[in-house]
């Protein structure tokens, strides 16, 4: 289950990295490294434009971790949009860290030995699932639809030309599951209820927000993508 906690998981080579970008002097140094043990000013810095330069610059491998990786680059391109939220841009973040593994893409939660691949077989497992299931089906739907239609938006459109589903197919499933998924018990104890309301009312502008991090920033090849249905 994805939940919004990437800036609860910053390494020590993540803060490492935010006070070597930042400062200028010895002294600035000891402000940030004092700045980050609070999480207000924390949240501040992280919108701080050097560390996207800095990410997008830097010549050598960085030493981060994938969760502060996706976490800046998510605030730099959601900041101007109308999902201008850390709770979003932390949730997207995890979802992104945990999609980056390709198996993690497949529902778990269909109360089956096999994990579901394929959106018409999540939404058919709805059909026979416990209420805890279909949470995390919904959830599941609802991340898997934005993750593909954000990242790999160019191989759903040209795929939908063969007779697969489109952009709006996706759009329409993610948002109704976030929906739903929003007003369940498990997601007011993890603290999504917000986060998926957004995500519903907002998921156009979240997938065109992707679709600007995988084009111009992360230049993932398309030719990745997984199966789609």
């Amino acid at each position: 289950m994805i939940i919004a906690n990437c800036r609860e998981r910053f390494t020590a080579a993540d803060f490492e990295f935010v006070v070597k970008t930042l400062s200028r002097t010895e002294r600035d140094s000891v402000n940030l490294v004092d700045l980050l043990t609070d999480a207000e000013a924390r949240d501040s810095i992280l919108d701080n434009p050097r560390l996207v330069d800095s990410l997008l610059t830097e010549d050598v491998p960085l030493n981060i971790s994938p969760q502060l990786y996706f976490y800046v680059l998510l605030r730099h391109v959601l900041k101007e949009t109308g999902l201008n939220d850390r709770h979003v841009s932390d949730y997207l973040a995890s979802l992104l860290e945990n999609f980056s593994q390709t198996a993690r893409m497949k529902s778990p939660a269909d109360g089956q030995t096999n994990p579901i691949q394929y959106v018409s077989d999540m939404l058919i497992a709805l059909r026979n699932a416990s209420p805890v299931q279909t949470f995390l089906i919904r959830a599941h739907v609802g991340n898997y639809s934005l993750f593909i239609t954000g990242i790999f938006h160019e191989t759903v459109q040209s795929r939908s030309q063969r007779g697969a589903p489109d952009l709006s197919f996706y759009e329409d499933v993610g948002r109704s599951n976030f929906r739903v998924a929003a007003g369940h018990q498990v997601a007011r104890s993890c603290a999504l209820t917000d986060v998926f309301e957004r995500l519903a009312d907002g998921f156009h502008e979240a997938r065109l927000a992707l679709n600007r991090l995988s084009d111009s920033l992360l230049h993932i090849d398309g030719g990745t993508a997984p199966l789609l249905s």
